[in-house]
């Protein structure tokens, strides 16, 4: 089939934080499955004037390629939910989109979006009973994976070089973590933004891994209410799956769902607190044959079944019987769409007095945080003021984050 992939290039659109994970491993997959692929960057804002020229130059790549599957990973406003009709409309290709937080995104993004698409994949088991009291009857349960292209057999402990490492951006509560293990006598590489080790490029993330004894993985994921109780919430996150992929041993923080994937002890590790996890890598440290052990087994489970050749092979057939039935049913022309896509851009343009609602709201926080951190605090107190207020609306082409913070969203 022909794929068109509507992500970013980059992390957050940023070229300076490397190649972003869907790219450098959802891309390879979908060609490894034989399938012809190509890609437009929706993340990084410094190739269009605007939201406007944007989703017109998304219409506009969807006409040229006539794709079989367009595959989304958005992140929260920049494909209009007009946009995505226009195509529906415009193009027999089914829409799939992978969710990438909905254990925090889902109330304040998903369920406004999800009713656009096919099929919107989550990783996250709590989203299905929750799309189902909503209506949404198209949420298909996946996870993430190992991309096969960088999977190594483990090296034994005698030849590594590292003993405890991280790779992960320095976020929420990570930072404690690891001073926590400082404090116990436990140093951990770190490696990412944010971190004083900084970034590293896609292709050394499995060399590290696996010259590493132990790989820590956190599985955080900010804070959601249960019971009208704010409360920490943990996630599988893609790591899980990329450490014993690359033939390293996974230390990983407890989260819910795991043990479906792998056997806890004797595949991967699991810890809870500071000092479970301390006592943990102190044995498995004095114990090397464990560590080797447990390290080949997670490999080999994760090549049997955990690849994202296994994922997408699924999600695909999926699609596919979506597009046989489209084929023949399209209902506008292309000047039909031409002209939305006029009227959709008259609807985002940005008038005086929204202009200069954005100037008094940005004030008072450049005032305390500088130019552009004040910018981009305006911009997400609108936008959580929005999603609340309005749902959908925020994620149309009439919606004032975008219209107003095009260059801080």
């Amino acid at each position: 089939m022909k794929i068109l992939c509507v992500f970013g290039k980059h992390n957050y659109g940023n070229p300076a934080r490397g190649l972003s994970y869907e790219y450098a491993n959802f891309v390879p997959a979908m060609r490894a499955l034989g399938h012809e692929v190509s890609f437009f960057d929706c993340w990084n804002k410094s190739l269009y004037r605007d939201f406007a020229d944007l989703n017109r130059s998304l219409v506009e790549t969807v006409v040229r390629e006539d794709p079989d599957v367009i595959f989304f990973v958005l992140m929260t406003y920049e494909v209009w939910t007009d946009t995505l009709k226009l195509i529906r409309k415009l193009s027999p290709a089914a829409l799939v989109h992978w969710s990438t937080d909905d254990s925090w995104k889902y109330e304040q993004f998903s369920r406004f979006i999800a009713a656009f698409f096919d099929l919107h994949v989550t990783t996250y088991p709590a989203a299905i009973g929750k799309a189902e009291r909503d209506g949404l009857c198209n949420f298909f349960l996946s996870q993430w994976a190992a991309d096969s292209s960088r999977m190594r057999p483990p090296r034994p402990a005698r030849e590594c070089s590292r003993r405890v490492s991280f790779i992960g951006s320095a976020y929420g509560d990570r930072g404690r973590w690891i001073k926590a293990l400082a404090d116990r006598g436990i140093d951990v590489e770190c490696y990412g933004y944010g971190w004083p080790n900084g970034p590293v490029a896609s292709g050394e993330i499995a060399d590290i891994i696996r010259d590493s004894l132990i790989s820590l993985n956190f599985s955080g994921s900010g804070v959601v209410l249960r019971n009208m109780r704010p409360c920490r919430d943990r996630q599988i996150k893609a790591r899980v799956f990329e450490v014993p992929g690359a033939g390293g041993l996974l230390l990983t923080e407890r989260a819910e769902g795991i043990d479906r994937f792998y056997s806890v002890g004797k595949e991967i590790l699991v810890f809870d607190r500071v000092d479970d996890l301390a006592g943990t890598i102190k044995r498995i440290l004095a114990d090397r044959e464990m560590r080797d052990m447990i390290a080949e087994r997670g490999y080999r489970r994760t090549v049997a079944e955990h690849t994202y050749e296994h994922r997408f092979q699924e999600i695909f057939s999926l699609a596919a019987r979506i597009v046989g039935r489209r084929r023949s049913g399209m209902s506008s022309s292309r000047n039909q769409v031409e002209g939305e896509l006029v009227a959709l851009a008259r609807r985002h343009a940005v008038s005086p007095w929204l202009a200069g609602f954005g100037r008094a709201l940005s004030l008072p926080f450049q005032l305390f945080f500088g130019p552009r951190r004040g910018r981009r605090a305006a911009r997400r107190l609108l936008y959580e003021v929005s999603w609340r207020l309005a749902g959908g609306w925020c994620y149309s082409a009439s919606g004032w984050p975008g219209r107003i913070f095009y260059q801080d969203s």
